[in-house]
């Protein structure tokens, strides 16, 4: 790759992995605002996270100045098995749409999680195993998550315990059950083994779940459990942190072949994905060396970033999670259970919402049955089945394609394919038997979340 196009080289190994991570927040001009203790409303020390998470990672957590941090050894060496992941260029797309476009896509489906969650799963399990802890416990979503992380704790020899959002653990059994094949636990949430879930249960009879759920229950699991801390799959600064190597690959491989991608596109949920895609091309845009378009897509089912409000809020449904500043619905909102795409927090990841609300990127909400037509029409022609959340970036990709086959402008996208979708056949049997629905919610359905935000400045 050639230094004199950018004054930073990421280094790589004989693999071609990149063996650091990019912290972009090292480069914001506006930092995020801190997480704050809910008690005193004050920002949390390295000491009070570290009741909670792995000490390593509570460090990781808060570092806003350094911008790279070595990957250590035995990360690398699992990341082996996996990565670098494919960089694709979608020629048989861009025939069919007729488009002068380039389109590239990032796959991160190449490993048994089915998804990019394994490059923080692992991280977090080996700074646990590394502490000398008995386990962890997280939450999960659609289950790309659980998945990744009884993988990884596996490896590791760590007990897993995940709270999976009631919904998704009744629509895909199948991924529950790979679960308990690498040893984790699987709880439905909300659920009646925590002090939180039979609260939860109590305001809210027969809830479908929501993310903010399942993190309240998983984070009284960790405290309340000697030997246990809590890890998180999406939305914290150290999750970003770790998912870098997805960008760092697709910024060097870009290179390797003297491609300049114009618009980056990234599905949106807590931030994961996205954050771990754009970073370190957002760190070129925001040092002023290159300009991009940044896409952020969410659903218009839960829509944080298009809909939301900027201010602090709790991280979970029971509130017992630090608050953050974010783009949120409320903690208490709970999405429809028509709403089958995961990407199901209420919340967005500090960082992305600080960089959204300083205008470096924008944000498309995009309705469901438009999302499976996409990832349909994707897996007819690219060969592939797509994960729903990836469909989202697969729908806006195409929809910039087409007006790039309108202008005549040849523009190179690229975006990230989070995983495969081999898991999610309820969502498409809804889709192809015409029993799904698009679910926008009202301004005034969104109302009470928004009321409940805490009252602080």
């Amino acid at each position: 790759m050639s230094e004199n196009s950018i004054p930073y080289k990421i280094y790589l190994n004989e693999h071609e992995m990149p063996i650091q991570w990019y912290n972009v927040r090292a480069d914001m001009k506006h930092k995020p605002a801190p997480l704050l203790n809910p008690g005193t409303l004050q920002p949390m020390t390295e000491e009070e996270l570290s009741g909670v998470f792995c000490s390593e990672l509570a460090k990781q957590e808060l570092d806003e100045t350094t911008p790279y941090i070595d990957i250590p050894e035995e990360i690398l060496k699992f990341y082996k098995m996996y990565r670098p992941s494919p960089l694709v260029r979608a020629y048989c797309l861009e025939e069919k749409l007729q488009t002068p476009a380039k389109i590239y896509y990032k796959f991160e489906g190449n490993n048994t999680s089915g998804s990019h969650k394994l490059n923080s799963a692992i991280a977090q399990a080996y700074y646990a195993k590394k502490q000398g802890l008995k386990g962890v416990t997280t939450e999960t979503g659609a289950g790309q998550w659980g998945t990744a992380l009884s993988m990884a704790c596996s490896y590791f020899d760590l007990d897993c315990k995940v709270y999976m959002v009631k919904v998704s653990y009744e629509q895909k059994p199948f991924r529950r059950e790979v679960m308990r094949t690498y040893g984790a636990s699987v709880t439905p949430s909300p659920s009646e083994t925590t002090e939180v879930g039979r609260k939860i249960l109590a305001e809210f009879p027969g809830t479908t779940g929501s993310l903010g759920c399942a993190i309240s229950e998983a984070v009284e699991a960790a405290v309340s459990t000697e030997g246990y801390r809590y890890v998180l799959g999406s939305v914290l600064n150290q999750v970003l942190l770790h998912q870098s190597v997805i960008g760092l690959e697709t910024r060097a491989a870009l290179d390797k072949y003297g491609i300049q991608p114009d618009m980056i596109i990234g599905c949106a949920g807590g931030g994961s994905n996205l954050g771990g895609l754009i970073s370190p091309f957002m760190g070129e845009k925001l040092r002023g060396e290159r300009d991009y378009q940044f896409i952020a897509v969410e659903p218009a089912s839960c829509p944080s970033l298009t809909r939301g409000k900027y201010a602090y809020d709790f991280c979970d449904t029971g509130k017992v999670c630090p608050l953050a500043k974010m783009y949120t619905l409320g903690s208490g909102f709970i999405p429809s259970a028509n709403h089958a795409g995961g990407l199901r927090y209420h919340g967005m990841s500090s960082v992305l919402s600080q960089l959204y609300d300083d205008g470096l990127m924008e944000a498309r909400a995009v309705e469901q049955t438009a999302v499976f037509e996409a990832a349909e029409q994707f897996a007819r022609i690219e060969g592939i089945l797509p994960a729903p959340e990836s469909s989202h970036a697969i729908r806006v990709a195409i929809d910039e394609a087409l007006k790039c086959k309108e202008s005549g402008e040849a523009k190179t996208i690229v975006f990230g394919l989070t995983g495969t979708g081999y898991f999610d056949m309820i969502a498409y049997e809804k889709f192809h038997n015409g029993d799904m629905s698009d679910y926008i919610p009202t301004d005034q359905e969104l109302e009470p979340g928004f009321a409940s935000l805490p009252n602080v400045e």
